[in-house]
């Protein structure tokens, strides 16, 4: 397809202030490529991070660049070479900017690249775990929020190792990867104590944790050594900056783990403890991973985590709200409607 599509840009590295709806060329596939339109994209907090240019010299972005990595939506283009995708079909998945090639290489092998999915078009690699068919049972809208934080999720929920009857305290559950990590662990049946404003005490209990502490109201680490004298089995980390980790280090009891997904990483020196595994976990796609995440939401066991839903028009709006206020779960960005 050839014309222009509209799509949330940005001409430089800044904050979501920078970006605007514009026209742009639409993105046509190569050899071994997609073009799909995007019915519905999901916002990560990566989004803005790459945008900030806090990445620039281990992938500096090209510019326009169009953010965006959660998409689902319709094949309406297959490059030279594609067997697996036809005209038509329905997919769901995540890409990484073209840019980021070599970041790409460890999210997925073949590494899954696009133009960015907060347009009405984008282009992918077709040959990659990080993109697959979307059951006509799944939404397109919940399909477009699982790729990201689900595959985090079942990354974190593979270096855990965690077996029915551990209790894991998972600090800032209430957004994206919370919403996938939080049910996971449930139904892994860890007792799940998780940190929480009051307001979204009631979110996260029916997303599957068992105690919900106010991290607003009181401090976390001397609370958790409250209920948990002997120490939780393993803490899960989602918001904290690593050196803001070393006080947790001292509610898990020995031989415990930490795992991490924040940004900076802790370092596993600064904990003083020989016998705690610290690990920093990156979110990766592997054969069959999506389609587990899209069983699992079927089934029930990982429930809707949309709490925001944008039209195409108002996408720079959904980036700043994300960028400035508190977010539940996952933030939509449609374009249909």
């Amino acid at each position: 397809m050839d014309g222009t599509m509209k799509a949330v840009v940005a001409h430089d590295y800044g904050s979501a202030a920078v970006l605007a709806v514009e026209d742009i060329p639409v993105p046509r596939p190569g050899r071994g490529q997609i073009q799909v339109r995007v019915r519905a994209a999901a916002l990560n907090p990566a989004d803005l991070r790459s945008l900030s240019g806090v990445l620039a010299e281990l992938a500096p972005r090209e510019f326009p660049h169009v953010p965006g990595s959660d998409f689902a939506g319709t094949v309406t283009e297959v490059g030279a070479g594609v067997t697996r995708f036809a005209v038509g079909d329905e997919v769901f998945g995540a890409g990484l900017p073209r840019a980021a090639v070599d970041m790409a290489t460890y999210f997925s092998s073949p590494p899954s690249l696009t133009t960015g999915t907060a347009a009405e078009y984008a282009v992918f690699e077709a040959d990659t775990p990080a993109l697959t068919h979307r059951p006509p049972t799944l939404a397109a809208e919940r399909a477009a929020a699982l790729p990201i934080v689900g595959l985090t999720a079942l990354s974190l929920l593979r270096e855990g190792r965690f077996q029915p009857g551990e209790t894991v305290l998972v600090i800032g559950a209430t957004g994206g990867v919370g919403s996938a990590v939080v049910p996971l662990l449930a139904a892994a049946k860890a007792h799940v104590v998780a940190t929480a404003g009051a307001a979204d005490e009631e979110h996260v209990r029916s997303l599957g944790a068992a105690e919900v502490i106010d991290h607003s109201a009181t401090d976390v680490v001397a609370e958790t050594s409250r209920r948990r004298p002997d120490g939780v089995d393993a803490v899960v980390n989602l918001a904290l900056p690593g050196d803001r980790l070393t006080d947790v280090g001292r509610v898990i009891r020995h031989g415990g783990r930490l795992l991490n997904i924040a940004y900076p990483a802790p370092d596993p020196a600064a904990f003083e403890r020989d016998d705690l595994t610290v690990h920093t976990v990156y979110g990766a796609a592997g054969p069959g991973d999506l389609d587990e995440l899209a069983a699992r939401a079927n089934e029930g066991v990982l429930p809707s985590a949309i709490s925001r839903r944008y039209r195409l028009d108002d996408g720079p709006r959904a980036y700043l709200d994300l960028e400035q206020e508190h977010t539940r779960g996952k933030l939509i960005v449609l374009m249909d409607t």
